[in-house]
């Protein structure tokens, strides 16, 4: 299993981050990818295989810790990609809540 859980949900409250300017303030740091419940249980393939995927939007996936649990936000695809070259580790940034 990539991830420690496949949710479809965001059960955390509203953070206010919503732009990748407002992300940036938070550092990146290391986190297992077995480690992250995802807030999506859908992924578009094209997204997956774009090579430019990131170009507009923030490098790292936006993680958020709650409760004990890491929520992975944003950045799905990212983390897919991290887990097929068989990495088990990715920089993500992680909010506090």
């Amino acid at each position: 299993m990539i991830f420690k859980a496949v949710g479809d949900d965001r059960p955390y409250p509203d953070h206010g981050l919503v732009t990748p300017s407002d992300w940036s303030k938070v550092a990146p740091q290391q986190v297992r990818l077995g480690d992250l419940v995802t807030t999506t249980s859908t992924l578009n393939l094209a997204t997956l295989l774009d090579s430019d995927s990131t170009f507009y939007g923030d490098l790292f996936p936006h993680v958020v810790s709650w409760q004990g649990t890491l929520y992975l936000e944003d950045g799905v695809h990212r983390a897919l990609r991290t887990a097929l070259h068989h990495r088990s580790v990715i920089h993500a940034r992680v909010l506090e809540l």
